[in-house]
């Protein structure tokens, strides 16, 4: 049996083709009379508009671009979650582009608005430059950012800075004065998030009357293993630290990883502190700052679908809370390590 067409339905009920198409589009310019006459005739034929042909008819690709760098990072995952939860019961799809390299970033920022693969952009932990807002402003792409800031875009933040400030300020609370933070690279163009909590940590110090040890900030690329490594290297400090506090849960475990090489224990010979609280930070036990990591695609995605319906005069900005959760990585400091 033959697939029943736009031009079957056109044939039912004695109109063109072109007025079928305008009042699958909800056109305005179709009386209600011959709107009546389509429905039936599509009603009739049980004809299912082609959503490829709707898409090309109202020069819409009905599908948002969301950009992310390392979709297997932990955090990304719960973000792109809350995402998917917002458009699965949109009429949008999603277009994922996982961004690994400078040079990936680059190109899929600015090929994304020029071949017109998506209506709206979201930018997940992702900085984008000048230029790329002006190609968005000039394709007219609606555009937003979750864990990124550009002045000139509609954005949601976590507060990142007062985050690294609570987890560095709980350290001192428990009596620490040498503390060590092991992060990213400060200079990580996939990483704003990174600059702000270094600050949120010297902020805490120089509130508290410590003197910020640069030998005490390690940086690197994300991971355990990494973190591992640059334990070992403020362990063998000689005056090592007495708390760490991890740019991320990921690392923190990577912290605790390196002690149990060391055959030292958590918390008692140095309490660790991690970010994010992701699953395993839960598991673990794990003393963490919690971001809405969930949280934050969901209002990131919903942001971008009320800007594509009204456009605002200014860019909006979201800010979400940073919250302390204390498990069992962290204890009273009495004694020098």
């Amino acid at each position: 049996m033959s697939k029943t067409t736009i031009r079957d339905v056109a044939k039912r009920a004695g109109v063109g083709v072109g007025t079928v198409s305008r009042v699958l589009n909800n056109s305005p310019s179709v009386s209600e009379a011959t709107r009546q006459k389509v429905q039936t005739a599509i009603a009739s034929l049980n004809f299912i508009p082609s959503q490829a042909a709707r898409r090309l008819s109202q020069g819409k690709t009905m599908a948002i671009g969301v950009v992310v760098p390392f979709f297997t990072n932990p955090s990304v995952v719960r973000r792109l979650q809350g995402v998917v939860s917002v458009l699965s019961v949109s009429e949008y799809d999603l277009i994922l582009f996982d961004i690994e390299k400078v040079d990936r970033r680059d190109m899929a920022l600015r090929s994304i608005p020029q071949r017109n693969l998506a209506d709206g952009l979201l930018l997940v932990s992702l900085t984008p430059s000048d230029m790329d807002v002006e190609q968005f402003a000039l394709a007219d792409i609606p555009t937003v950012l979750v864990d990124a800031y550009h002045p000139a875009l509609n954005r949601v933040l976590v507060d990142n800075a007062a985050g690294g400030y609570q987890a560095t300020k709980h350290l001192i609370d428990l009596g620490h004065r040498q503390i060590g933070y092991i992060s990213d690279y400060l200079n990580d163009p996939f990483n704003s998030p990174v600059r702000d909590r270094f600050t949120g940590y010297k902020r805490a110090l120089a509130e508290a009357g410590i003197d910020f040890r640069p030998e005490y900030h390690r940086q690197g690329e994300h991971g355990r293993f990494q973190a591992q490594q640059m334990t070992h290297d403020l362990l063998a400090l000689p005056d090592p630290p007495t708390a760490i506090f991890a740019y991320s849960d990921t690392q923190a475990i990577g912290v605790i990883e390196a002690l149990r090489e060391l055959s030292l224990s958590v918390p008692d010979d140095l309490s660790v502190i991690g970010f994010d609280n992701i699953e395993a930070a839960e598991y673990l036990r794990i003393t963490t700052i919690r971001q809405a990591l969930f949280d934050s695609g969901v209002k990131g995605a919903e942001l971008l679908l009320s800007i594509m319906a009204a456009p605002p005069q200014t860019p909006q900005e979201i800010l979400l809370p940073t919250e302390l959760v204390t498990r069992r990585t962290t204890i009273q400091h009495n004694n020098a390590f």
